[in-house]
């Protein structure tokens, strides 16, 4: 059972900074929503997406810690 949940971390972490990694990414030429133009907001929900994910893996990763606690 505890070394499932090792495993979990890992991949999870492993996810984390890789989407993490991504967001710098785009951050590097984010500047917010130009309104009128259609790639800035897809650029944006793009950064939304990923925020949202890295949320979800992040509050994975906090259940995992506190259950195995």
């Amino acid at each position: 059972m505890y070394a499932e949940k090792e495993k979990k971390l890992t991949e999870l972490r492993k996810k984390l900074a890789k989407y993490e990694g991504k967001l710098a990414q785009k951050m590097k030429r984010y500047r917010g929503v130009i309104h009128e133009s259609g790639l800035s907001e897809m650029r944006h929900n793009e950064v939304m997406v990923i925020q949202a994910i890295i949320a979800d893996l992040k509050r994975e990763i906090q259940e995992i810690i506190t259950t195995t606690g």
